[in-house]
């Protein structure tokens, strides 16, 4: 049985819990896929430690509003994600937002810095014996170093290409 689906049966996963924050490139993808629009919206961090990013200074200024919302696809009101199905994401791997790719990583700007496994269950998930031979979920889970760091690169593009945007929109209507 695939990891994720075991996770679901052991609690929430994070399809059901993240607040999935999406770039302007994520939204085209997303909408050619589906042919849907209105899966996004403007919200405020349920955490409020999401501001506190001191290892990653320009994320607050490229993801949030001057209002503190950030735009994020919208989720049910169990709290998954719209796109989440019976057998995991419905989105192809290339159309699903960029934050989603990249997860289980942790990653910054500039790094791929490891393996956030807040969300995942790993030490039930994987034996203990396979843990000590080194099996983490990315191994597990076919995740290779090369896309992440693609996918952390797009993301970091396009977010910082729209902060830029809405920077230059402010001066000239100032």
């Amino acid at each position: 049985m695939h990891p994720c689906a075991q996770c679901a049966r052991l609690q929430r996963t994070c399809c059901e819990r993240a607040e999935v924050v999406v770039t302007d490139g994520d939204i085209r993808r997303i909408e050619a896929f589906t042919r849907r629009t209105g899966f996004w919206e403007f919200r405020a961090p349920t955490n409020p430690q999401y501001t506190d990013q001191p290892d990653d200074p320009n994320w607050v200024r490229y993801t949030m509003e001057r209002d503190g919302t950030r735009r994020v696809l919208r989720r049910l009101d169990s709290g998954a994600c719209l796109f989440l199905g019976d057998r995991g994401c419905t989105l192809p791997t290339e159309v699903r937002p960029l934050v989603c790719r990249l997860y289980p990583y942790d990653y910054t700007e500039t790094e791929i810095k490891g393996m956030d496994d807040s969300y995942c269950p790993v030490d039930r998930l994987i034996p203990a014996e396979q843990r000590a031979a080194g099996v983490t979920m990315l191994t597990i889970l076919g995740m290779r170093m090369e896309d992440a760091e693609r996918w952390r690169r797009m993301l970091y593009e396009e977010l910082k290409a729209r902060a830029e945007r809405k920077e230059q929109a402010s001066c000239a209507s100032a």
